[in-house]
C-alpha cells in the first residue's frame, strides 16, 4: 500500500498543480470596468489559449441622438462601426504569474492599436499595460470589477 501511495503522488501533484494553473488562467474571466468608468469589458476565451475583450457597456453610449461609431478608426470601411459591442482586447495567452502577454488593445478614442500585457492584482484589480514597441514605452490602466 505504501509503494502504492508512493507512486500516485506524483500524478496527484501534477493535477492538482495544473488545476491551480487553470484556475488562475481563468480568473481574469468575466466584465471589467475600465479607467474613469467610462465603459465596461467583457474578457471571454476567443479559443482554448486565447482570451479577448469586448465592450458590453458605455457610460454615453449616444452622439448627436446617434449610437458612437468607430469613427477614429484608419480604415473607412470600419468607420461606421458601433463602439458597444467592439472587441478591443484580442490575442492574450496566459503566461503565469497572473500575467497575459503577448495581446493587442485597440483604443477606439485613438483608432490606434496598442501591443499589451494584463496583470491580475487581485481578484477585482487589473492593470492593463498599452505600449509601443517595449512596455518601458506605455501607459498602465487599472480596472476593476463592477
Amino acid at each position: 500500500m505504501r509503494r502504492f501511495s508512493l507512486a500516485i503522488l506524483p500524478v496527484v501533484l501534477t493535477v492538482s498543480i495544473a488545476w491551480s494553473q487553470d484556475q488562475d488562467r481563468n480568473r481574469i474571466l468575466g466584465e471589467w470596468v475600465t479607467a474613469g468608468g467610462e465603459s465596461r469589458v467583457d474578457v471571454y476565451r476567443c479559443d482554448s489559449l486565447t482570451y479577448c475583450g469586448k465592450i458590453v457597456w458605455l457610460r454615453d453610449p449616444l452622439k448627436d441622438g446617434k449610437p458612437l461609431l468607430d469613427d477614429k478608426n484608419p480604415e473607412d470601411s470600419l468607420k461606421t462601426r458601433p463602439v458597444l459591442g467592439l472587441l478591443i482586447l484580442r490575442g492574450f495567452t496566459y503566461a503565469g504569474d497572473r500575467v497575459w502577454s503577448g495581446g493587442k488593445i485597440y483604443d477606439p478614442k485613438s483608432g490606434n492599436d496598442y501591443s499589451a500585457k494584463m496583470s491580475l492584482v487581485d481578484d477585482s484589480n487589473l492593470d492593463l499595460r498599452g505600449y509601443v514597441v517595449i512596455p518601458l514605452f506605455g501607459r498602465t490602466e487599472k480596472w476593476t470589477r463592477p
